[in-house]
């Protein structure tokens, strides 16, 4: 009954026939060829045609942590939470 209503309301989706097309336009059905495909158009998508920027490569530590700051972050954090890839919990610390 629901492809029915799909079909008379033109709701219905098909199914990928598994081929794209080529940038020339051709049809590609080979799968390697497909996945060399799909491949440069992610190069072509990610493509970076920028010119490089100076970094900033000094001063990168910044100001330094001050014990207040630590204490304040330690108590805002909520306890009975389970613990991080360190294994250490909020009640340890």
């Amino acid at each position: 009954m629901y492809r029915n209503i799909e079909e008379i309301t033109g709701k219905r989706t098909f199914l990928s026939t598994g081929c794209i097309k080529a940038m020339n336009g051709d049809i590609i059905i080979d799968k390697e060829k497909i996945l060399e495909r799909w491949a440069e158009y992610i190069r072509e998508l990610f493509k970076d045609d920028r010119e490089d920027h100076n970094i900033m490569k000094n001063n990168f530590a910044g100001p330094p942590i001050m014990k207040e700051e630590v204490e304040t972050a330690i108590k805002k954090m909520k306890h009975g939470k389970a613990t991080g890839p360190d294994n250490i919990s909020v009640e340890l610390i």
